[in-house]
């Protein structure tokens, strides 16, 4: 790993920068896009095409003050029992609008909470769901899975639907910490709900954890990375901690003066790191573990992985569909996101109308600079050849574009015959070397820190 004094003459301790799991962001996103637009998108989808979904459940029992998520709270069934009233009414539209024979190859249930649901409501959506397009013979069906919030009569809702991956999020064990980040969940509860989990034959099982909280030492992330190991999860998002009270308020209750610096982020990272990596977990992209038969790891190999608003991804499909308030769309033409606030989509759809607000639509170098971003972020590497055959750029103008890399990040960027290359002492700068190539700029307000 580059020093610190490296990486802070380059800026890395003070930048803030976008995760890119889209190009252009979020915050480039315009109202030129709205309902007619998805609608047509829609439309032009091939009959017969494999697609992806993605359904937004934004309720939770309780707010953890640490998630920036979009959600809200609730103590009653009442608002999520209207709300999956209003998923069915929109996946009614989506199955009128969609050509005929389109099949699902992913399907993701995030929030918020899916697991708040209560059974009956899983099974309808479900139900809902398959009427609009089936799941492929090889599908993906994946759910959020809150060990806080979940009992057998609920995984074996999910199981009957034909969940086959679940994902739990544990962001620290250490109680104190919990305590901090307003998120109470203790080892023995995560570890019976993995159980409960794999006992009814979902075999895949993803984690989520958290460096950079509050209090964090090397010493307390190592003893939550070994709680983590002991349930052998197949795939590991190792997230940084994304502190940004003015964009979410419920973080006002974190307090800033106990975050970590970014030196010793970095180190927390590192440390976590390790420990997957000699647990024989392999490394994918800039945050995720892998076990070597995962589908990521196999895709990573392959140079097939993909990044998307989930972060990394084996899905190849050419159009991600978002179901639910402030859920994003995203197809070859451009992105298409939902109204954000619940009551504004309700009544969209109630009006039986997609409740799309904003979007992108691709031009000019959109895709091309899309692909060199992806390509960095998923392979560390933009391959020259591809470029070229894929989009007709020049051979000068990728030389422009990359020496303009290589001028920023001297020393941790290579310029070779087959195109632009990031080392592995240079990986803690892949954001801030991806952000070279985007056109559109970046304030720094909505963005995490580099590291």
């Amino acid at each position: 790993m580059a020093s610190d004094s490296q990486l802070m003459r380059l800026g890395l301790f003070d930048a803030r920068v976008p995760r890119y799991t889209s190009y252009p962001t979020a915050p480039h996103f315009s109202a030129d896009v709205g309902a007619d637009t998805f609608g047509d998108w829609i439309r032009a989808i091939p009959p017969g095409s494999r697609i992806s979904v993605y359904m937004h459940v934004p309720f939770c029992r309780r707010l953890c003050w640490f998630c920036a998520c979009r959600t809200q709270g609730t103590s009653t069934l009442e608002p999520v029992a209207a709300y999956v009233e209003t998923l069915k009414a929109e996946i009614g539209l989506l199955a009128g609008a969609l050509p005929d024979g389109v099949s699902l190859s992913r399907l993701h249930w995030g929030g918020g909470t899916p697991t708040l649901l209560a059974p009956q409501m899983i099974r309808d959506l479900a139900l809902a769901l398959k009427a609009m397009a089936p799941l492929a013979s090889d599908a993906e069906f994946s759910v959020e899975i809150d060990p806080n919030e979940i009992d057998d009569a609920r995984l074996d809702a999910l199981a009957e639907a034909g969940m086959n991956r679940a994902s739990i999020g544990v962001q620290d064990f250490d109680e104190g910490i919990q305590a901090t980040i307003g998120r109470d969940q203790t080892y023995e509860v995560t570890k019976a709900a993995a159980d409960a989990i794999r006992a009814r034959g979902v075999t895949s099982l993803n984690a989520d954890i958290l460096y950079g909280l509050p209090d964090q030492t090397r010493e307390r992330i190592a003893a939550s990375v070994q709680k983590l190991l002991s349930l052998s999860p197949d795939r590991v998002a190792l997230y940084g901690y994304a502190h940004v009270p003015w964009m979410a308020r419920r973080q006002q209750m974190i307090p800033s003066d106990r975050l970590p610096r970014p030196e010793e982020r970095l180190r927390l990272f590192d440390t976590a790191r390790k420990l997957f990596l000699w647990d024989g977990y392999e490394e994918i992209g800039i945050d995720h573990f892998a076990r070597p038969t995962d589908g990521l790891a196999r895709a990573a190999r392959a140079g097939t992985l993909r990044r998307n608003f989930q972060g990394y991804t084996d899905d190849t499909a050419e159009v991600l569909l978002g179901i639910g308030a402030s859920a994003i769309s995203y197809f070859p033409q451009g992105y298409a996101q939902n109204a954000p606030a619940t009551a504004a989509h309700t009544r969209a759809i109630r009006d039986a109308r997609f409740s799309v607000s904003r979007g992108h639509a691709f031009a000019g170098e959109d895709l091309m600079r899309r692909r060199m971003i992806e390509a960095l972020m998923c392979d560390f590497r933009i391959d020259a050849a591809e470029m070229q055959d894929s989009f007709g750029v020049s051979p000068a103008q990728l030389d422009r574009l990359f020496r303009e890399a290589v001028q920023r990040f001297p020393g941790f960027v290579e310029l070779g015959p087959d195109g632009l290359s990031i080392p592995q002492e240079g990986r803690a700068l892949t954001r801030m070397i991806a952000s070279v190539f985007d056109a559109y700029g970046n304030s720094t307000a909505g963005h995490s820190s580099a590291v």
